[in-house]
């Protein structure tokens, strides 16, 4: 009778190739890059895990490409039934924000994809027109892969792509921020809260800045966009109790430095900014506590 040990099913065995497993990184984010939800994105990697252990593995040539591909039909699925739920979303809806490991931001174009501004950027365009460009301009699917995975013929891609790259064009920052502005600016904003400077506030908010709060109809929030540094510094120091302690951390949030807002050392809010010409333009305050639920492990983005 033999000693050695009976495999255990559940435990993958390091020497047969996993093709999901290689590859979940990747699906995770094309899944959240087209829908803007972690939540969401993991509910679609199971679903394509599901499908992948149905199938054929042997018979199927390209591993990454025929994945990324179940990965994409299934998340545009669920974006056209995110679109209506988002409909009846209360207050302005924001990307949930993921705690993401430091190498991301040295992938310049990775980290500006799923940066805030980039996510709400694409939530303007149509599901098909946002999968297509995820996969051609962040992920360089060709034409062929990309119109196997929406649908289309390759000639129909070209010009959906075409025009998703216009829209996007046309809404993404304006001027490119180096690394160093855009820390001191933040280390800037961050001083002025923890300190409780409005003046301080003031000088590193841009005349026209516009900040959107999420707060789901859970949290305190405003229901629509606010314009204008002053109207953005009264609206701020009215949602802070004068006896609650607030403290501001900076984290590695969707790629880039973000801040962690902690109210009496309970995490309170994600601060996401869109910097330009050494100024905040854009500020994304994410309060609704289900999108805040998964911010204690960094998560690894990869193209």
């Amino acid at each position: 009778m033999s000693d050695a040990p009976v495999p255990d099913p559940a435990v993958p065995d390091p020497a047969v190739p996993d093709p999901y497993g290689e590859h979940r990184n990747l699906l995770f984010t094309v899944a959240y890059e087209m829908l803007g939800s972690a939540a969401d994105a993991e509910d679609v990697l199971q679903e394509t895990w599901l499908r992948w252990t149905g199938v054929d593995q042997d018979g199927v040539r390209e591993p990454r490409a025929y994945l990324v591909r179940i990965t994409t039909r299934l998340a545009l699925n669920r974006l056209r039934t995110l679109a209506r739920r988002r409909e009846t979303y209360v207050g302005p809806w924001l990307p949930e924000p993921l705690l993401t490991v430091p190498d991301v931001a040295d992938d310049v174009e990775l980290a500006e994809s799923v940066s805030t501004a980039m996510l709400l950027v694409l939530e303007t365009l149509t599901p098909v027109e946002r999968a297509v460009f995820v996969l051609r301009d962040v992920f360089g699917f060709g034409h062929d892969e990309i119109a196997v995975a929406v649908d289309k013929s390759p000639a129909a891609v070209r010009q959906i792509a075409h025009r998703a790259r216009g829209h996007v064009e046309a809404r993404r920052p304006r001027a490119a921020v180096t690394a160093a502005e855009r820390d001191a600016v933040l280390g800037r904003f961050a001083a002025a809260v923890r300190n409780g400077e409005l003046q301080a506030l003031m000088d590193v908010l841009a005349p026209d800045v516009v900040m959107l709060t999420d707060g789901g109809g859970v949290v305190s929030a405003a229901r629509v966009p606010i314009r204008g540094a002053a109207k953005v510094v009264r609206f701020l120091s009215a949602v802070t109790p004068a006896h609650v302690q607030v403290t501001a951390e900076v984290a590695m949030v969707n790629g880039a430095p973000a801040l962690r807002l902690l109210a009496d050392g309970a995490l309170d809010t994600i601060v996401t900014a869109r910097i330009e010409g050494g100024l905040v333009t854009g500020l994304y305050l994410v309060r609704n506590p289900d999108k805040l639920a998964r911010l204690d492990e960094a998560v690894v983005l990869i193209r």
